[in-house]
């Protein structure tokens, strides 16, 4: 049953807007109504709020309901209108509904009012249903139409139902050249198997999701593409078909190998970074180095150019020993707590601990430095 109906009613006379009233209420209708009675009126109604129903007389004085009714499809009004009238012949009767009117109940026959609401209430329901459904499948095809991704429909067997704008753009092909053919001829030799593979899977009511693969072009030149396909039902939910969307991956793919090529060529000049090894012509006085050059060079400058070491200066207890005599007993003191020596009488590394001592030989090494 229908909710609170707001229904406008076209009548010169209150009482009989009241009658019609009473007749829709015993036949179960909850109502408000509202009674207009010439144009000016009426056009006021219509802008004023929507309604579900729009009751006329045919005959009032100064209006009638041939001028309602246009007036009603001038406003783009989509709710029934049915004429109520009293003074109105089979033949007029008929015209008003060739006009547009949806139907016409006699005045003195009442009870019948109920029905013929109901029956033009419910038939316009069923019409704005199918608009909705008719402006959403439009507003679903220009998406599709618009998309870059090429979305193809099909049937089991193959045969292409539907080729949107980016399958053009992407394959070459019209939709007058492909709907009707089959889409293998997008399959590379080498990928047939594919065809089967998927058919199995949508036969099962399962989707294909994003598998990469190559198709071709109408020129023969192969292109990387993504494919989803999804299965197409009937309104008896059996599965008639599929619908496929190609994605365009070639660039990313160029991406990728111009990304690998990239980490291979820097893998390989990795491998051929100069590392220090033959012979190296040292002073046997200065310790310097003569590089390629043929330039002498300190010997913490070539290394440092040719690896990633870094130096810090300081200087050995051996040459404290010979350099700064005067600092024997701090040497003397550091060896008694390393009396090991090496096997070839050199003396063993000596950590200093933070003293004067430390601080003393911190100056030495700036010195030397």
């Amino acid at each position: 049953m229908f909710n609170q109906l707001h229904i406008l009613i076209v009548d010169d006379s209150e009482d009989d807007a009241l009658l019609m009233a009473r007749a829709l209420e015993k036949d179960g209708l909850k109502l408000s109504y509202e009674r207009v009675q010439d144009a000016t009126q009426l056009e006021a109604a219509l802008d004023a709020r929507p309604w579900d129903l729009v009751l006329s007389d045919y005959s009032m004085p100064g209006f009638g309901g041939v001028e309602a009714l246009k007036l009603c499809q001038k406003k783009i009004f989509d709710a029934p209108f049915i004429i109520v009238s009293g003074r109105i012949g089979e033949e007029l009767a008929v015209e008003m509904m060739r006009a547009g009117a949806s139907d016409y109940v006699m005045k003195d026959d009442l009870p019948r009012l109920g029905p013929a609401v109901t029956r033009e209430l419910r038939a316009a329901r069923e019409r704005k249903i199918r608009r909705q459904a008719q402006l959403a499948m439009a507003h679903l095809a220009a998406i599709v139409e618009s998309c870059d991704d090429a979305i193809i429909s099909q049937t089991l067997g193959g045969t292409v139902l539907s080729w949107n704008s980016g399958a053009e753009r992407m394959f070459g092909y019209t939709a007058e050249e492909m709907v009707g053919e089959s889409i293998e001829s997008l399959v590379p030799r080498d990928q047939q198997k594919e065809i089967s593979d998927i058919r199995d899977v949508i036969e099962l009511g399962r989707k294909v999701e994003r598998i990469e693969t190559v198709r071709l072009r109408r020129d023969g030149t192969r292109i990387d593409v993504s494919i989803t396909v999804s299965p197409i039902k009937n309104a008896d939910g059996h599965i008639h078909g599929a619908s496929i969307v190609f994605r365009d991956i070639t660039e990313r793919k160029r991406q990728e190998k111009e990304r690998l090529r990239l980490i291979e060529e820097l893998t390989e000049a990795l491998k051929r970074v100069k590392t220090l090894n033959g012979l190296l012509p040292i002073c046997a006085s200065c310790k310097k180095i003569r590089n390629d050059g043929g330039y002498w060079e300190q010997v913490e400058t070539y290394i440092r150019s040719r690896s990633n070491a870094e130096f810090t200066h300081g200087i050995c207890p051996d040459c404290v020993r010979l350099l700064y005599p005067e600092y024997e007993s701090i040497l003397h003191d550091s060896t008694k707590s390393h009396p090991h020596r090496s096997a070839t009488g050199s003396t063993p590394p000596v950590d200093y601990p933070l003293s004067d001592r430390q601080q003393s030989l911190d100056g030495l090494e700036g010195r030397q430095e």
